[in-house]
């Protein structure tokens, strides 16, 4: 049985976890207001907000509905266009209409609910935040000018707030209905009346994080199954700093991973390597341990964390065992990895002073699509001399391949053209790309010896600059 609050009301439902939260709201609560777009993730058009109760308060995000599972929502506040409604137009649909900023409609509900949980946060808004609130809407009417004149006007209001409880001044300025008020209290109430599942579902259960790209490749099966969700299992969700190990739990979403606050010191380039990578609703379902069993040869997270000799916990529930992620995979899909292991902690060294982390990638489009190639470097540097080195990429091998043979050269090289050169050299040695309708065989090569030179280029142009490797 899984039980939310869905909007105003309390509902429970016997449906296999596997059902899409769009299809329950849309086909079983009957609530219109969410579209059906593109079911992958990609439109917007199904954006809720998803509110949780963590150190005693509630916290909400925007996810996509049709790649959201119920189970995945068990005991969570849901919110849907028609749950931001108010007695006449709400403060954002006001600021929509006021500057022209909908037309066909369709997209609307998702800029609505995307919006209303921006008004929700409790950081400073901003225009710039309330843009990124948005990325992962799509309109192809207004051209986005009028949308983004209606977010300045709804972040000049919400800088009024100062100190008052976000929840308090959304309710008060008329963006959100009063209701909101409620939840806490009712969120607790209905975590004691949850019970926990029985020791024999769980063994005829699948476990599973986020499920963004699962829900892609395998819709009809995912959707009949009975999962469990170790998003629901808060241990799973804890990042923690060991010494100078990080440590994530299997539930640890993207969007978590971002914030920690000691992960952002150490690699100061993590934001703009996530934005690459997918859109906020995506950001804050996927999970970094889905991706990494994904096991995509072009996964944008397993190349990184490949390169930064990340460590796997694997249980199944009775023991537990350690594999690192370099020798994790093992072929197309195939992992070290039992059918009922899953992943309980993953655990990287935090790069010192000395260590650089860069991440780069080609894709049809800038941002939010499947990479190409990619490839991540973790370089530690002794003056003008590198000291370790591990180099991964994507794209050019049937896994995601760390550059056994390259990372080891690198090792004692000066920090030079020259070795630069003899490092693409000896890499091109290791990978064996296909052709394939993300290019072919000689652009892929060609790419991941750019993408070498460009970690390079980027970590240290006072060493290497660019016009140096044009006579090369």
């Amino acid at each position: 049985m899984v039980k939310f609050i869905l909007n105003n009301k309390e509902v429970s439902t016997d449906l296999p976890k596997g059902t899409l939260l769009l299809d329950f709201i849309r086909y079983h609560q009957h609530l219109s207001g969410t579209k059906i777009g593109c079911r992958e993730g990609d439109c917007g058009a199904c954006t809720v907000l998803i509110g949780e109760k963590k150190n005693e308060k509630m916290k909400y995000h925007s996810v996509t509905s049709c790649l959201m599972a119920i189970g995945n929502v068990h005991g969570k506040h849901i919110v849907t266009v028609e749950g931001v409604n108010t007695a006449g137009l709400n403060f954002v649909q006001q600021a929509f209409t006021d500057e022209g900023a909908s037309q066909c409609g369709f997209c609307t509900p998702g800029f609505m609910v995307s919006l209303a949980g921006f008004s929700l946060q409790v950081e400073t808004p901003t225009y710039e935040k309330g843009i990124e609130a948005v990325n992962g809407n799509i309109c192809r009417c207004t051209g986005y000018k009028s949308i983004e004149r209606s977010i300045q006007k709804i972040a000049d209001k919400l800088s009024e707030r100062a100190n008052e409880n976000a929840v308090d001044f959304a309710v008060n300025n008329h963006f959100l209905p009063d209701y909101f008020k409620s939840i806490p209290e009712r969120m607790e109430a209905l975590q004691e009346s949850i019970s926990k599942e029985t020791e024999q579902e769980l063994k005829l259960a699948k476990f599973m994080g986020g499920g963004t790209d699962l829900y892609v490749q395998q819709h009809d099966a995912m959707t009949e199954a009975e999962i469990h969700f170790l998003a629901t299992r808060n241990q799973l969700q804890q990042i923690t700093l060991n010494g100078n190990t990080c440590e994530m739990g299997g539930a640890v979403t993207v969007t978590e991973m971002a914030n920690a606050a000691f992960i952002q010191e150490a690699i100061p380039s993590l934001p703009a390597i996530i934005k690459l990578i997918s859109s906020t609703p995506i950001r804050n379902m996927a999970t970094i341990a889905g991706n990494l069993v994904n096991a995509s040869p072009i996964g944008d997270f397993n190349i990184l964390f490949l390169a930064l000799n990340a460590q796997l916990l694997l249980t199944d529930e009775h023991q537990e065992r350690k594999v690192a992620l370099r020798n994790f995979y093992k072929g197309y899909k195939i992992m070290d990895k039992g059918t009922n292991e899953y992943v309980k902690q993953i655990s990287f060294q935090l790069p010192d002073s000395d260590t650089h982390v860069n991440f780069e990638k080609v894709c049809k489009r800038t941002h939010l699509d499947i990479a190409s190639v990619n490839s991540a470097i973790s370089i530690k540097i002794n003056e003008d001399q590198i000291t370790e080195a591990g180099l991964a990429v994507g794209g050019v091998a049937p896994i995601p391949l760390f550059l056994t043979k390259t990372s080891e050269w690198l090792k004692g090289k000066p920090l030079n053209h020259e070795s630069v050169i003899e490092a693409c050299a000896l890499a091109q040695t290791e990978v064996t790309p296909i052709t394939d309708v993300r290019g072919s065989i000689a652009y892929k090569r060609l790419l991941m010896e750019q993408l070498i030179k460009a970690h390079f280029i980027r970590l240290f142009p006072e060493f290497i600059q660019p016009d140096k490797f044009l006579s090369a």
